[in-house]
């Protein structure tokens, strides 16, 4: 009985969760990613290293236009010298503010770690993290992992550390 219940208490934090492999699970993870973003009704606040898909970005354009507060953190070095990057295209809309942030400086070196984060807060519920960039080689090439959690509580602390991030950003 003691064995069942230990079982039990080990898989209620997955009571909600959603794992991908990537990019196995490509076409469902791109799915539940845009209900997700479809279905906002509040906030989307993203920390992301590269942010190169069209889809996606498209899909936060249209959130923003229904008054989604979208807040987005970038890394700054690759994505203010990727003509790839995402971040002029979204800047432009009503709802959108995107920030840039380095990593800490190394010791001794002028050269800088990465904002390497790679996670989104939906409506305060909802937490997308894993490996995963929002990058079309993110879901179709490379070996990947997307999880996905409805908890609010995991969602506060995200948050958190998030608005830490954002103190120590720069707006676009």
């Amino acid at each position: 009985m003691r064995r069942l219940l230990f079982l039990l208490l080990c898989l209620i934090p997955l009571i909600g969760s959603e794992i991908y492999f990537l990019p196995y699970d490509s076409k469902a993870a791109l799915k539940k990613l845009y209900k997700i973003i479809d279905s906002s009704t509040d906030s989307i606040d993203i920390a992301i290293y590269t942010f190169t898909d069209k889809k996606i970005a498209k899909r936060l354009k249209n959130a923003a236009k229904r008054g989604v507060k979208i807040r987005i953190i970038y890394d700054r070095d690759w994505n203010l010298k990727s003509g790839k990057s995402r971040i002029g295209y979204l800047e432009k809309y009503k709802n959108i503010s995107s920030y840039t942030l380095s990593g800490k400086p190394y010791k001794k070196s002028k050269r800088r770690g990465k904002m390497h984060a790679k996670f989104m807060i939906v409506d305060s519920k909802t937490v997308l993290c894993g490996s995963a960039n929002l990058s079309y080689s993110a879901f179709h090439t490379n070996y990947e992992v997307l999880q996905i959690d409805r908890d609010y509580q995991k969602a506060a602390l995200f948050k958190r550390y998030f608005e830490r991030m954002l103190k120590e950003s720069k707006p676009y």
